[in-house]
């Protein structure tokens, strides 16, 4: 593996941050540049042209002003509506969450049945459904819009949260039996969703199984990066980050670390147009 790749993060928000703390931890040589598009978001309410464009302007800044040589795509709308067009702007290997995340639930699933809970925009691609079937796994989707202003606000470990995420899976398992289901694994289609994984775990049923496509990512990175011979336990010195956002940087930098699970830093401003 060569020394000190460059990892360049791509998000709408900052919940990709989930997604560059498991790289962090994969990949600790590496050097990681992060962009959240935060003067744009949500992507989830833009027509699937526009955020094809908002998403190549990202990639290509990461990668001709930062010099990434990878890209992650750690955001589920982006990777379902415009990881094509991401691959067409750039020169370099592009990585999405939701293909590793449906292939880590058919390492998981023994039914072959699994469900998978998801914002609107992701949902109503069907992006997640696909790339399941393709391998060879029937998934039923959920919407669930209360969760990542929830994770927000900070409410993690909160009776409210756990009442909806009560709900959301009660609604979901239901629709799984009414369909003749037995899913065993449980698909986080949100890089908010790593945050309240001890919320879900408490509200699935025994032995189900919960896909954190953040961890899934990194897993696929570290094989395209041929780091096999990565040991375990080796002792790095802390991975090079640098952070930007097209706005709101005090937000980015007051909430960012809820989800890195370290201080990000002074995150710097980019415009990259309208």
């Amino acid at each position: 593996m060569k020394d000190s790749p460059t990892i360049g993060v791509f998000d709408s928000g900052f919940g990709g941050l989930t997604v560059l703390r498991a790289l962090m931890q994969q990949i600790p040589q590496g050097r990681f540049a992060f962009l959240g598009d935060t003067a744009r978001l949500p992507y989830g309410s833009k027509s699937r042209r526009t955020i094809a464009r908002y998403a190549a302007e990202s990639a290509q800044f990461l990668v001709r002003e930062q010099g990434a040589e990878y890209l992650v795509i750690a955001c589920n709308t982006a990777s379902a509506l415009a990881l094509d067009a991401i691959q067409d702007a750039v020169a370099v290997p592009v990585l999405g969450v939701i293909e590793p995340g449906a292939a880590a639930a058919r390492h998981a699933s023994e039914s072959s049945d699994v469900l998978v809970i998801a914002t609107d925009a992701t949902v109503q691609s069907h992006a997640y459904a696909t790339a399941c079937r393709a391998q060879g796994l029937r998934a039923l989707e959920k919407a669930c819009p209360l969760l990542v202003p929830l994770v927000e606000e900070g409410w993690t470990d909160h009776p409210v949260t756990a009442e909806v995420i009560r709900v959301y899976l009660g609604e979901l398992l239901s629709q799984a039996s009414a369909e003749q289901m037995e899913p065993d694994a449980l698909v986080l289609g949100c890089t908010h969703y790593p945050l309240l994984r001890p919320l879900l775990e408490k509200a699935v049923p025994a032995g189900m199984r919960i896909i954190d496509s953040a961890g899934a990512v990194a897993d696929a990175l570290v094989k395209e990066l041929g780091a096999s011979e990565m040991q375990s336990g080796t002792q790095f010195d802390a991975p090079e980050l640098r952070c930007f956002a097209t706005d709101s940087i005090e937000k980015f930098e007051r909430l960012g670390s809820r989800f890195l699970g370290r201080p990000v830093g002074h995150v710097e401003l980019v415009d990259l147009g309208g």
